[in-house]
């Protein structure tokens, strides 16, 4: 536990601040963590990260993630990347004489855009007017619900909310979360009413909370499917970037995909 305790408030404090700083210090350390993850996500998988459709999975994961260019110029769109990505992984099963099988294709596909995409929408939030508000406000709300569903889940918790894939989440602990991220919701709506509504807090903090929940309960699953704990050992006592971020990965995209952050 002190383990853990002292590599959360030190990567904690190295992320907020970076967050803060903004620009390509928050960026950089973003696409890190997204290249990481992808190795973790190939590793799971038994792909070693030597192998060339692994490598260009790296490539597609980096223009992915990217929210622009650091020079004059545009990156291709999502779909472009992500055709490509499809096309050139398809491709290489009939040059490698399915060497690289369809299923390796497919896997190595969905965890680009799975992982690429998470940390894209992480950092185009950032790059939004008050970026870091919006930032705080998405980040303050997924841990609320962490937190939040762990303190409720231990001290009422009774009721398992899906015992064969995470044997320790109740639905009281869920539900708890789900009521501490509305609340941070309307913490930050109090604090900046000119930005944002109540409702619209609410609803940022009951999607956070939702959506977090179940790409915890995602990130469990496939670990369990895959018989390991932890994604990686990266952060010792947090397990790797994934485990960390499993949350972060969906709740960014959708809120973005709702239109409830900015605007």
């Amino acid at each position: 536990m002190g383990q853990r305790i002292v590599t959360g408030v030190v990567a904690g404090a190295v992320f907020i601040g970076l967050l803060v700083a903004g620009g390509w210090y928050y960026t950089g350390l973003l696409l890190m963590m997204a290249l990481i993850g992808y190795w973790e996500f190939a590793r799971l998988n038994g792909q070693a990260w030597t192998r060339p459709d692994v490598l260009l999975g790296f490539v597609a994961v980096l223009l992915i993630a990217l929210p622009k260019l650091p020079f004059e110029g545009e990156l291709p769109s999502l779909e472009t990347v992500a055709w490509l990505l499809m096309f050139v992984l398809l491709a290489a099963t009939v040059f490698s004489k399915n060497r690289i099988h369809l299923e390796n294709a497919s896997v190595l596909f969905l965890g680009a855009v799975y992982v690429g995409l998470g940390f894209h929408y992480m950092a185009a939030t950032r790059e939004l007017e008050h970026g870091i508000f919006w930032s705080a406000l998405a980040f303050a709300c997924i841990w609320a619900s962490d937190a939040g569903a762990y303190f409720v889940g231990k001290a009422i918790g009774r009721t398992k909310l899906w015992p064969s894939i995470s044997p320790n989440k109740t639905i009281e602990g869920a539900l708890g979360g789900l009521a501490i991220a509305v609340l941070a919701g309307l913490i930050f709506a109090y604090a900046q009413p000119e930005w944002l509504g109540y409702g619209r807090a609410a609803l940022i903090g009951l999607t956070a909370a939702v959506a977090g929940q179940l790409g915890d309960l995602v990130q469990s699953a496939y670990k369990r499917f895959r018989g390991v704990k932890d994604s990686g050992q990266l952060l010792p006592g947090h397990g790797g970037v994934l485990d960390r971020t499993d949350s972060w990965l969906i709740v960014f995209p959708l809120l973005h995909l709702l239109g409830l952050l900015a605007g």
